[in-house]
């Protein structure tokens, strides 16, 4: 009875020739591109938040660590800065009324782009992605003369900024809805109106909940979006009274800043972060039982039919 078979490793040269032919074949250069972008992308983060809790004023030198200072306790803290917590506030409400308008209007406009069928229908879609196409600037400018210029009765300000933003966050939640519309399909909703239902009913009973991993995952978009956004909130507002967290923070880059600026920063950071791990986890929980159906072995498309 003969032992174990034992496994010999290639030769050096026959790995090197296997190497310089497919140098992708165990991802060496993607390992070193993904740790080489984190690093690039994470580790200035990770120094400005460092500096939200120095202890000195300083913004470049280190001087002890304080957990509350810059926050909280300090006069020119965020909590105690009349100007830090107006823009903080600012940027909340701002953010949240652009994902109240923007993530309703965009569902609708997904699903009305995604029945129409006919002449219009490509000038829709390039309509939609205007936003993603058009330089920001070039948005906040129109927006600007717009307010200004044809509809002086709104002018500057903060309803100029929510409705501002709530047209160019509106392409977030149109693509991502429209996503999972076509990983949806129609047979569900085709099923439920041979069994009887509305139009009206299986758009709210069935196609919603249906999109629901969608929805949810635009409100974090564009809420995380809304509320760093700087151009158009710049251009749209008119007086101290309307300035959100990047504008403070861009105007006060001009003068010797504090590290309050970095705390301020640090709390759009963490609810910001929050959000989006909130929408993953959400968005995996309401979607387990598809990915459990589609990985199962022999699964199929469940097959519908109403009765005669």
């Amino acid at each position: 009875m003969s032992g174990p078979l034992s496994v010999q490793a290639p030769p050096a040269s026959r790995r090197l020739t296997s190497w310089i032919a497919n140098p992708w074949a165990q991802a060496r250069f993607l390992w070193v591109a993904v740790f080489g972008y984190l690093a690039w992308s994470l580790v200035p983060v990770f120094i400005a938040v460092a500096y939200s809790f120095n202890a000195g004023k300083a913004q470049t030198t280190w001087q002890g660590f304080s957990a509350t200072r810059w926050f909280i306790t300090d006069v020119n803290s965020v909590w105690q800065d009349e100007t830090l917590r107006s823009a903080l506030f600012q940027s909340l409400k701002l953010s949240a009324l652009t994902v109240v308008i923007a993530v309703p209007l965009g569902v609708a406009f997904a699903i009305a782009l995604d029945r129409w069928r006919g002449r219009g229908a490509g000038t829709s879609d390039f309509v939609m992605l205007f936003s993603f196409i058009t330089p920001e600037i070039a948005i906040g400018v129109g927006l600007f003369l717009m307010m200004t210029k044809l509809v002086e009765q709104i002018g500057l300000g903060f309803t100029a900024q929510v409705l501002g933003l709530s047209m160019y966050e509106l392409a977030f939640t149109v693509i991502i809805v429209r996503a999972r519309l076509l990983s949806v399909g129609k047979h569900y909703e085709e099923a439920a109106m041979d069994l009887g239902a509305s139009p009206t009913n299986a758009i709210r009973r069935v196609l919603l909940p249906l999109l629901s991993p969608a929805i949810f995952a635009s409100v974090a978009i564009v809420f995380a979006s809304a509320i760093d956004n700087f151009v158009i909130s710049q251009r749209l507002c008119a007086d101290a009274s309307c300035q959100t967290i990047p504008i403070v923070i861009y105007s006060s880059a001009r003068r010797s800043p504090l590290p309050s600026l970095n705390a301020l920063a640090t709390i759009v950071l963490v609810l910001s972060t929050v959000l989006i791990g909130a929408a993953v986890v959400g968005y995996r929980a309401m979607t387990r039982g598809e990915r459990a159906l589609a990985e199962s072995p022999g699964a199929e498309e469940p097959v519908l039919a109403s009765g005669g």
